[in-house]
């Protein structure tokens, strides 16, 4: 990990080197770039990394004045946007896991399995909590909840608030730093598939409602996933429990509003509004194509992620019924004596009754 002083330092451009040694190299890019505001030849070009681009002033009409009014499109610049941006990602991961997770982990002495998956849930838990505040922010600003038709009234949105299109940059970015963390966090082998698929499917939806003008839908749906995600990796146990915990209530609740409010979008909303069209220009993409394929996208991701949640829950009865098994033949009676020690069983056993006998009467005697 950067920001970790070594003994014993690895030969230099080595895998262990790269990965020692990653936030530090990964800081002196991100330092390169903002050295380059610094002159005016390199200024236009630094700028493009660091700020957000596109930027649209309108004029609104108001009782007393006109005033004006920012908002922002997107365009191929984004795309140096969303590298500075995966640059300061990286570096924000290695200081969590430098100086909070590696900490807690040597108090707790876990085992290199739980180790990882405790790297993994604190990290995400961390993003998670940051974007589900920031998403709520940016909601409370809008008319969802007055007016859910805000959803599709007026599409193509091709405006946005810099608070939205910055919260959309910052998704995308931190999506696509989670590849490259794949090795130097150096993930176990079997975890790599689970992982990328997860960070593939995030990646894949953020970026669509981006670039479909859908950054609306996309806020809304994101927002509650993330605090159904949140409350699964602050607490591991929620989500290892083997009933149906408050986190799995969450868990359907949110995959039946995400089905819910998508075909309400795609179903309904947009397949009545007045600008019907494609046109790359516009921004518009209001065909009946997108529309099914986007819906059917949003179905089928909600419907393989109910399929592994039931069997994982289902793996965990098998568990717990099988543990409960196990119990059970643990503390089973054992087997009847043999007749030669039946006879010398049942004069103990009247000893110990008389002795019990008389111990009772005795101290019966004793209390009164």
């Amino acid at each position: 990990m950067g920001f970790r002083k070594k003994s014993k330092s690895p030969p230099v451009l080595s895998h262990e080197f790269v990965i020692q040694n990653h936030a530090d190299m990964v800081s002196c890019v991100a330092m390169i770039v903002l050295l380059g505001l610094m002159f005016e030849m390199t200024a236009k070009f630094a700028i493009m990394f660091i700020t957000v681009q596109y930027n649209v002033t309108e004029t609104l009409d108001t009782e007393d004045k006109p005033e004006p009014v920012s908002y922002y499109k997107y365009g191929p610049k984004d795309m140096a946007t969303v590298f500075f941006y995966l640059l300061i990602a990286i570096i924000l991961h290695a200081l969590i896991q430098e100086y909070i997770l590696d900490k807690i982990n040597r108090r707790l002495h876990l085992s290199k399995t739980k180790h990882s998956k405790f790297n993994e849930s604190g990290q995400l838990a961390t993003f998670y909590s940051f974007s589900f505040i920031w998403g709520c922010s940016i909601l409370t600003n809008e008319e969802f909840v007055t007016n859910p038709t805000f959803l599709w009234e007026g599409y193509p949105h091709i405006h946005m608030a810099f608070q939205v299109k910055f919260f959309y940059i910052c998704q995308i970015a931190y999506w696509f730093h989670a590849l490259p963390e794949l090795y130097f966090q150096k993930v176990r082998k079997e975890d790599i598939p689970r992982q990328l698929y997860y960070i593939c499917l995030y990646i894949f939806h953020i970026t669509g409602a981006y670039v479909l003008n859908l950054h609306r839908l996309g806020l809304v749906l994101l927002v509650p996933h993330y605090l159904v995600e949140l409350s699964c990796h602050i607490r591991p146990g929620l989500c290892l429990s083997r009933r149906f915990t408050l986190w799995a209530l969450l868990f359907v609740i949110t995959r039946l509003l995400t089905l819910t409010v998508s075909v309400l979008t795609f179903g309904f909303g947009l397949s009545r509004t007045d600008n019907q069209g494609f046109s790359l220009a516009e921004g518009n993409f209001n065909v009946l194509t997108v529309r099914v394929t986007c819906l059917s996208a949003i179905c089928l991701t909600q419907a393989w992620m109910m399929w592994k949640f039931i069997n994982f829950q289902l793996k965990k009865w098998r568990e717990q019924s099988q543990i409960q098994a196990s119990k059970k033949k643990a503390v089973s009676p054992k087997s009847r004596p043999s007749k030669k020690d039946s006879r010398g069983e049942t004069f103990l056993k009247v000893i110990l009754y008389v002795d019990y006998n008389k111990t009772h009467v005795y101290l019966s005697f004793v209390h009164n």
